[in-house]
Parts: C-alpha cells; structure tokens; sequence
C-alpha cells in the first residue's frame, strides 16, 4: 500500500499573495515545516522550495512550487521525478472554494474542479491519481467575483477556521503516512 512521500502546497508566490485565500495550500505546508521546526531552501531544479521532514519514522518531503498557481505542474513533475516518487504517493494541499472555511477534505483521483493549480497537475502527469486535500474557502456567490476573492485576504474569522481545519488535517496526517487513507478520510469527514 502507497504512502504519502511528499505534500506539495499550492499557492502564488510573492510578499502580495501570503495571507489570501488562493495560498492555503501554502499556509498547510508552511505550519507543518514550522510545527517539526524545519526551513525551506530554494531549488531551482525542482522549481520551488523544499523542505525535508522525518514524521512517523518516514522521510517526507514538502514542497512550494515557485512559479505562480497555473504553472504548478511544472515543480511537481519535476520533483516526483527527482525524487523518484509516484504520484500516488503525493499529497496536493490546495484552496477549495465549493468548501466553506474550516472544512477539509481529501480525496484521491478525479478531475481539476477548475482550481487552476490541479488543472496544470493533471496536464503535467497526464491523469490525477494523486491524492488531494481540499482546504474550504468559501464561495463568493457568484462567479464574476471568484478571481478577486481567491486573491483576496479572508477575515480573521474565515482565516481561523481555514487554519484550524488545517490543523485537523494535520490530525489525520499520521494515518496517511502510513497508507490508511480511508480512516484518515473518515476521521477527517466526521465532525464531532
């Protein structure tokens, strides 16, 4: 059974782009190297920044793709590759705008749900059999204002809830690194 080798982050990079809504998958990786008290370091090769963390007894690599959003594909790819990783092996933590804040979801497999970040991840491995955690955002209500609410800062009251749902993400974690996604997914799901 596959385990989880490496979770990638998705967000925009950029001092503009830290706190808004598009860059939650950022805020999950950023919380867990600064929960295990590890650094990022640049690698140009990998088109992004790496972290290396031992969770579990396993070595797990994290990673912030540095080109923007829709061009996420490319440090994926590149990383799986380099590290000799399948892409079952691989978490996608990205924002989720069908979510509302404090939700997380995972899931394996399936399409890009418009998110532009998993839509050039698809492109780039030719499928999606990777797993994904969905982190809720919230909707706007209308489509006109998605683009300006994913680029958008969320209020202290949505960001504490996308943060403590990350936290409960980070509760199932030790499950997934061991190739139990299913109890993780019902842990996760199951809102007491």
């Amino acid at each position: 059974m596959a385990t989880l080798r490496l979770i990638v982050g998705l967000g925009n990079p950029g001092a503009e782009y830290v706190r808004t809504r598009h860059n939650a998958g950022f805020w999950c990786v950023d919380a867990l190297a600064m929960d295990q008290g590890e650094r990022w370091t640049f690698d140009g090769k990998l088109h992004g920044e790496t972290c290396k963390l031992r969770l579990g007894g396993e070595t797990i690599w994290l990673l912030k793709p540095a080109t923007f959003m829709n061009k996420s594909g490319i440090a994926v790819a590149s990383a799986l590759r380099y590290y000799k990783i399948a892409p079952e092996e691989c978490l996608v933590a990205h924002d989720e705008l069908d979510l509302p804040p404090g939700t997380v979801r995972m899931k394996f497999d399936g399409g890009h749900g418009g998110q532009n970040g998993l839509r050039d991840i698809v492109a780039h491995l030719g499928h999606g059999k990777f797993h994904r955690l969905r982190i809720g955002i919230g909707h706007p209500g209308h489509k006109d204002k998605v683009t300006p609410w994913v680029l958008g800062r969320p209020n202290a009251a949505d960001e504490d809830a996308i943060m403590h749902g990350i936290g409960r993400a980070f509760d199932v974690l030790p499950l997934a690194l061991d190739g139990k996604f299913e109890e993780a997914m019902k842990r996760l799901h199951t809102v007491a």
